[in-house]
């Protein structure tokens, strides 16, 4: 299982299980709130009630017409306790509702940044950097690179598309193997355009002939073979499949470049450095 998947469901567990104790938690707070409520309303709210002053003033009369004097009021039975209401029925306080809101804010930030780790873990399935992208026909790139004397560069793969020499096959055997050499035979390769000493993008020095790394001096040959610098082996690469005539560069994999040495075309600096 890859570091990548893990980190993914290790961060949806998390989330998960922060909602659930949010969500738990402002569940049974209200649950007691509506349970003191309704028990304070049913014990509390209800005040014994008494014979009024009329009734009192009736029983009076009668006694002294009966001649009895003064009645004495009978005594009312004590009111039956209220049985506890439904929590449900007893409405929705105002810490309720705050509560809630808060509960319900809370869980919309997880689920956003769930949301946001997951799309940035998920690979990438179709189009742009990380998949296969067509760069277009070989023989028009390869004419294009002849009259120009410069490698095409296809942005949205991050890609040097140069040519390759088919005398230098047999030295190519050695050193790669692949979809590498499967696109040297086609007569082209792929580099990858940051410079594997510390990432700086790597432009094409035309009077050299050599792709000439500007911030610390880092050189390699047409083919992304070392020549010269600090970096520590040949510019890293793609695959390359050639079908129905067009090329395609496979940016799924980045393939690390040779180790320093390998000069399989045999090519030198054709003019001044740029870098």
């Amino acid at each position: 299982m890859s570091g990548s998947t893990i980190v993914l469901i290790a961060t949806v567990a998390l989330v998960g299980l922060g909602a659930l104790f949010v969500f738990t938690t402002s569940a049974r707070r209200d649950r007691a709130a509506a349970l003191d409520r309704a028990r304070h309303e049913g014990t509390d709210g209800d005040v014994a009630s008494g014979p009024t002053g009329r009734a009192v003033e009736r029983s009076a009369e009668a006694g002294r017409q009966a001649g009895a004097g003064l009645a004495v009021p009978a005594t009312s039975a004590p009111p039956a306790l209220r049985a506890p209401m439904d929590p449900e029925a007893l409405g929705v306080t105002r810490r309720q509702f705050l509560n809630r809101s808060i509960v319900n804010f809370f869980g919309l930030g997880l689920a956003g940044f769930g949301a946001a780790s997951i799309g940035f873990l998920w690979p990438t399935l179709s189009g742009g950097f990380g998949s296969k992208i067509k760069a277009g026909k070989l023989d028009d790139i390869v004419s294009e690179i002849n009259a120009t004397k410069v490698p095409f560069y296809l942005a949205s793969a991050r890609t040097w598309i140069s040519t390759y020499p088919a005398a230098a096959i047999p030295k190519a055997e050695q050193a790669y193997s692949g979809a590498v050499l499967e696109g040297m035979k086609e007569g082209v390769v792929a580099l990858y355009q940051k410079c594997v000493h510390l990432g700086c993008r790597v432009p094409w020095c035309k009077s050299a002939q050599w792709f000439e790394c500007p911030c610390h001096g880092s050189r390699y040959n047409r083919v992304g073979e070392k020549k010269g610098g600090p970096a520590p082996r040949g510019l890293d690469r793609f695959g390359v499949e050639v079908k129905g005539g067009f090329i395609l560069v496979d940016t799924k994999e980045v393939i690390q470049g040779p180790p320093i040495g390998v000069n399989t075309t045999g090519q030198e600096a054709e003019g001044p450095h740029c870098a």
